[in-house]
C-alpha cells in the first residue's frame, strides 16, 4: 500500500497549471495576460538562456573542458570565479526585478500593470536573490580567489569542501531561477514570516522553493565559513602573523567567524518552518502551541549579522584600494582591525531592533536601540581612516576610487539614517514604509555592491592577465552613483509622507513624482549594469595591449601581487617569508622583489586532485530540492539516497593528490621571472595606459628602479 501510494502520482503536484503562461490562455483577462506574458517572458528567458549555454558548449565541444578544467576543479581560484560568475547572472535577474518594481510603482496611482500577487513575488525574490545569490557569492568568491595569495599558502585547508560549497549555492540559486519555469515563487518577502508562510495560508509551492533554496544556500555557507577559518588559521605563510595580515584577509577572518555562528539559525528556522509544512508540526502556527515570534527571533539572530557579513568584505576592498591608489599605507591599521572585530561582535547583539514594534517593553528596545547605535562608532572609525590614509597621498582618480568616494558619501548618510532607526520612538513613526527601503539599500548597495565592483576592477588583472578598460569603468562608476542616489533617496521622502513598502499601488498622487524620480534611477542602474557588460566586451578585444603578465599593475602592496597574471595553479613556487605588514611592498623596496632563487631552494608540491564530489552533491542537491517542492516522493527518496552513496564513495578515494616536480616549479618560475626582467617598469602615471604591463617603478618609493 505504502509502494503504491509512492507511485500514485509520480509528478507528485506537478500540472498544467503550474506553467507561466497557463492561466492566460484559460482566462483571458487584461490582468491576466499582461501578468502572464511578463512571467512567459521572464521564463523564456531562463529557458532560452540555458539551451544557449548547451548549445554552445555543444558547438565548441567543451564539455570536457568544463568538466575537468572548471567544475570539478579544487583550485581555489576558479572557483572563486565561478562564485563570481553566479552572482552576475543573478545580479542581472534581480536588477531587472527591481526595475520592474519600481516601474510599477511609478504608474501604481489606483492601479499599475502588476497584479499584488506578481508583485510580491517580485520583491520576494528580488531580496532573495540580491541577499543569498549575489551578496554571498560575490564576497565569497572574492575570499576564494585572494585571500589564500594574500596570506601566502597554495589554497584552502579544505579544496574539496570549498567545491561542495560552490556546488549547494549553485544548487540554491538553480532552485529559484527553476521557479520562473514552473510554479510560482515566495510572496512572504526575503525573511519568510510565518503564519503567512505556513500552509493554510499559503498551500502553494511558493515558500517551499523559497525553504530548499536558502536550506541549500545557508549550509554552503556555513561549510564556507569552517574553510576561511580553518585557512586563516593554519595556512598563513611563515612570518605571517595576524597583526601582519592585509584588512582584506582580516575580514575574511571576522566574516567566516561570523558565518560559522549565523548561518545555524537560518538553518534551524528553515528546517522547522519545513516540519510545520511536511509533517504537521507546530513550531511557528498561530495556534496548538506554536509560537511565530520565535521563527522571527531565529530569522533575525542570522539576519542582522548578515548585513555585516556583506558589508564588511567591502570594508576590507575599501581598504586595500584607499591605500593603494592613494600611494601610502594604510592609516590606523591596528584601529580598523579592532572596528572590524567590534562591529561583527556588536552585530549579534542588535536582532530586536528590526521588530520594535513587535511588542517588547520600552526597556528591552531601549537596551537594543542603543546597541543599534554604538555600532556607528567602530564604523565611524574606518571612515576617518580611510580619510586620513587619502589625506596628503598622491591619489589616482581610478574606477575603483571613482566608486570608493562615492561608498563614503553615499553610505555615510545610510548610516545617518540607521542611527535615526536604532531610536525606538522614531522607528515607530516610519517602520514598515519605504523610508525603512531607503536605509537599508542606503547601506547595502553602496556599502556592499560598490565594494564588490571595486574588487571586480582591481583584482581583475590578477585572475585574467589583462587590465579593464578604465573609461567604461568609470562611467558605469557614475551611472551606479547617480542612479542609486535617484533611486532610493526620494524614498526618504516617500516614506516621511506615509507610503508603507511593499505597496503594489497606492491612493494619493502626492506620491507620483518622487515614484517618477524613483523609477528614473532605477533605469540609470540598468545602463550602469550595461555599462560594465560593454566594459567587459571592449576590454576582452583590446586585452592583448593591456596585459599584465608580470602581475603587479597597481603597485600593489601584498603578496597576491607576487606572482604572474594569472597566477600559477600552485600560487607561488616558493611560500614567501613574511617580515612586514606590506610584504611585497617592503620587498619591492629591499630590492628583494624577484629574486632568482637558487636551484636547490624548489621542491616537489603536492596539490589536490580534481573531484566530482561538489558537482554531483550539487546536481542531487538541486533534484531533492525539487522533488520535495512539488512531492515528488519516489525521486525524493532516490536523491537522498544518491547523496548518501556518493558520500560513502568518495570515502573510499585514495588517490586524490598529485605532485608538482621541482623541475617544473623551477621552470615556470624562471619564466616568470624572465618576463619580469623584460618588462619596462612605469610610474603610476601610467597606469592606466598599455605601457602597463605589470612592474611598477620604485622611483615614486624613493628606490631605484
Amino acid at each position: 500500500m505504502m509502494l503504491q501510494t509512492l507511485f500514485e502520482h509520480p509528478l507528485g503536484r506537478l500540472s498544467l497549471d503550474d506553467l507561466p503562461f497557463w492561466q492566460m490562455i484559460e482566462q483571458p483577462t487584461t490582468d491576466n495576460l499582461v501578468n502572464g506574458i511578463i512571467a512567459t517572458f521572464a521564463a523564456g528567458m531562463v529557458v532560452v538562456g540555458g539551451l544557449v549555454v548547451i548549445v554552445l558548449l555543444t558547438w565548441l565541444r567543451k564539455w570536457r573542458w568544463l568538466w575537468s578544467e572548471w567544475l570539478t576543479s579544487p583550485d581555489h581560484k576558479k572557483i572563486g570565479i565561478m562564485y563570481i560568475t553566479l552572482a552576475i547572472v543573478m545580479l542581472a535577474r534581480g536588477l531587472l526585478e527591481a526595475i520592474l518594481m519600481r516601474g510599477q510603482q511609478a504608474v501604481g496611482l489606483d492601479g499599475g500593470f502588476l497584479s499584488a500577487e506578481h508583485f510580491a513575488e517580485l520583491f520576494s525574490t528580488h531580496g532573495t536573490i540580491m541577499i543569498f545569490f549575489v551578496a554571498m557569492p560575490l564576497l565569497i568568491g572574492f575570499y576564494n580567489y585572494v585571500m589564500p595569495l594574500q596570506i601566502g599558502t597554495r589554497d584552502v585547508s579544505f579544496p574539496v569542501l570549498n567545491s561542495v560549497s560552490l556546488a549547494l549555492t549553485a544548487a540554491g540559486a538553480a532552485i529559484v531561477m527553476i521557479s520562473l519555469v514552473i510554479g510560482e515563487f515566495s510572496t512572504g518577502g526575503w525573511f519568510g514570516y510565518p503564519p503567512y508562510t505556513e500552509a493554510p495560508f499559503t498551500p502553494g509551492v511558493g515558500p517551499v522553493y523559497w525553504i530548499w533554496a536558502l536550506t541549500l544556500s545557508s549550509l554552503g555557507n556555513t561549510f564556507t565559513g569552517i574553510n576561511f577559518a580553518t585557512t586563516v588559521f593554519k595556512e598563513r605563510a611563515p612570518g605571517m602573523k595576524l597583526m601582519r595580515m592585509p584588512l582584506f584577509s582580516w575580514t575574511a577572518l571576522v566574516v567566516a567567524i561570523m558565518m560559522i555562528f549565523a548561518m545555524p539559525p537560518l538553518t534551524i528556522a528553515t528546517a522547522q518552518l519545513a516540519l510545520d509544512r511536511y509533517l504537521d508540526f507546530r513550531f511557528f502556527t498561530n495556534g496548538l502551541g506554536g509560537n511565530m515570534m520565535n521563527y522571527i527571533n531565529l530569522f533575525w539572530l542570522f539576519g542582522h549579522p548578515e548585513v555585516y557579513i556583506i558589508v564588511l568584505p567591502a570594508f576590507g576592498v575599501f581598504s586595500e584600494v584607499i591605500s593603494t591608489f592613494s600611494g601610502k599605507a594604510l592609516f590606523g591599521y591596528r584601529s580598523l582591525v579592532w572596528a572590524t572585530a567590534a562591529i561583527a561582535f556588536l552585530s549579534f547583539l542588535v536582532w530586536l531592533h528590526h521588530f520594535f514594534t513587535m511588542g517588547q517593553n520600552a526597556n528591552i528596545n531601549a537596551v537594543f536601540g542603543i546597541a543599534s547605535m554604538l555600532i556607528g562608532i567602530p564604523t565611524g572609525v574606518k571612515i576617518y581612516d580611510w580619510i586620513w590614509t587619502m589625506f596628503r597621498g598622491r591619489i589616482r582618480f581610478t574606477a575603483p576610487m571613482v566608486y570608493s568616494i562615492s561608498f563614503m558619501l553615499l553610505f555615510v548618510l545610510g548610516g545617518i539614517t540607521g542611527i535615526m532607526l536604532a531610536d525606538p520612538v522614531i522607528d515607530y513613526q516610519v517602520h514598515n514604509t519605504v523610508f525603512l527601503v531607503a536605509h537599508f539599500h542606503n547601506v547595502i548597495i553602496p556599502g556592499t555592491l560598490f565594494g564588490m565592483l571595486i574588487a571586480y576592477h582591481y583584482w581583475f588583472p590578477k585572475v585574467f592577465g589583462f587590465r579593464l578598460n578604465e573609461r567604461w569603468g568609470i562611467f558605469s562608476a557614475l551611472c551606479w552613483a547617480v542612479g542609486f542616489f535617484l533611486a532610493f533617496f526620494p524614498l526618504y521622502g516617500l516614506g516621511l509622507m506615509g507610503l508603507a513598502r511593499r505597496s503594489v499601488s497606492y491612493t494619493q498622487s502626492v506620491y507620483v513624482p518622487l515614484e517618477i524620480v524613483a523609477f528614473i534611477g532605477s533605469l540609470i542602474l540598468g545602463l550602469a549594469f550595461a555599462a560594465l557588460l560593454v566594459q567587459a566586451w571592449v576590454s576582452i578585444r583590446h586585452r592583448h595591449e593591456n596585459r599584465v603578465p608580470a602581475g603587479d599593475p597597481w603597485d600593489g602592496h601584498s603578496l597576491e601581487w607576487a606572482s604572474s597574471a594569472p597566477p600559477p595553479e600552485y600560487n607561488f613556487a616558493l611560500i614567501p617569508e613574511v617580515t612586514g605588514r606590506e610584504p611585497w611592498t617592503f620587498a619591492k623596496e629591499s630590492g628583494a622583489a624577484y629574486i632568482r632563487p637558487d636551484d636547490d631552494a624548489y621542491q616537489d608540491i603536492t596539490m589536490p586532485r580534481n573531484s566530482a564530489l561538489g558537482p554531483v552533491l550539487g546536481v542531487i542537491g538541486f533534484v531533492l530540492a525539487f522533488a520535495l517542492v512539488w512531492h515528488i516522493w519516489w525521486l525524493t527518496i532516490l536523491s537522498f539516497a544518491a547523496s548518501i552513496v556518493t558520500l560513502i564513495v568518495r570515502g573510499f578515494a585514495r588517490d586524490t593528490v598529485y605532485v608538482i616536480p621541482a623541475a617544473r616549479l623551477r621552470a615556470e618560475h624562471e619564466q616568470w621571472l624572465d618576463t619580469v626582467a623584460a618588462t619596462t617598469a612605469i610610474t603610476r602615471a601610467y597606469e592606466s595606459t598599455s605601457a602597463n604591463r605589470g612592474v611598477a617603478s620604485m622611483a615614486e618609493h624613493g628606490a631605484s628602479t
